[in-house]
């Protein structure tokens, strides 16, 4: 039997281009696979393969990244409520009636608000490296902390360290054992897309943004609580951004929550996908049961 193809598409939201990856048969259940910065979906390439002989796999690029429109930064509103806004007409759009939903890094906050919206369309919540707890932020995170209490145009200049070559590669080898298990395509393309004119200020301003997602950090941890969803957090433990307590944070909230950690880094599916996709896979089928 051949595998499942991946097709790789695009749908008009709004006024804008989504693309996105989709594989899996269509009856199937779904898996929404989001990503984070300063990637695309292009980070679940060799993830969707190991889900789609039994899942429904969409795996979007946020609107500012991979092959999504990315319009100018003084012409559209960069906010993470504006960047759910179109994953959510692109689930409307697909009419995605339940799915389970992964996120990482920046998917996160996508994600934990598409759940709060769309609380009876949940399944599941798989977390890999998607941070909702303060005791999961790291040092890392001072120069942008420093930014939020003091927007000055200094300290947001000092924010474009994070969208360099050397932080882009840096930010796919820290903490890896084995940089050979780290293709060089990943960490390339994300930076010939960071690279684009002007790219730069729209990175900035969700970098701005991104406090409001800290603030609503107690809202997560409500819906988590109300609706108490089936929950893996699979986390690579040497993250320089996001630390292991954020990861055992969520059993605060979700006492049932599975949470595994592996010898990796932030992007822990360039070495340990076989690992990951497995304990997924298991998970899921649990949850079916």
């Amino acid at each position: 039997m051949n595998p499942p193809i991946v097709k790789y598409l695009t749908a008009k939201v709004h006024d804008l281009h989504v693309f996105y990856r989709e594989s899996g048969p269509k009856d199937a259940p779904t898996i929404l696979l989001l990503h984070g910065f300063p990637t695309s979906s292009h980070m679940y390439r060799n993830l969707i393969p190991i889900l789609n002989k039994q899942y429904h796999v969409i795996a979007p690029d946020l609107i500012g990244f991979g092959f999504s429109d990315a319009p100018h930064y003084k012409q559209f509103h960069y906010t993470f409520d504006n960047l759910t806004k179109y994953i959510q007409g692109l689930i409307d759009q697909l009419g995605l009636k339940k799915f389970a939903v992964q996120v990482f890094d920046y998917g996160a906050p996508v994600g934990y608000r598409l759940a709060m919206a769309n609380p009876e369309k949940i399944t599941a919540i798989i977390s890999q490296n998607g941070n909702a707890y303060e005791e999961g932020l790291s040092g890392g995170w001072s120069p942008m902390q420093k930014y939020w209490k003091e927007p000055t145009e200094e300290n947001r200049n000092a924010l474009k360290a994070f969208t360099t070559a050397e932080t882009t590669q840096w930010q796919y080898t820290t903490g890896v054992p084995d940089k050979s298990l780290v293709a060089p395509e990943s960490y390339t393309l994300d930076q010939f897309l960071l690279d684009r004119k002007d790219n730069v200020e729209l990175q900035l301003d969700l970098m701005k943004d991104y406090a409001s997602n800290v603030a609503l950090y107690p809202r997560f941890h409500q819906y988590f609580k109300q609706h108490q969803p089936p929950f893996l957090a699979v986390w690579g433990d040497k993250d320089p951004f996001f630390l292991p307590p954020g990861a055992e944070a969520f059993k605060k909230d979700l006492p049932r929550a599975i949470v595994k950690f592996y010898d990796t880094g932030h992007f822990a599916l360039e070495t340990h996908v076989q690992e990951i996709g497995g304990e997924i896979l298991r998970f899921l089928q649990s949850v079916a049961r």
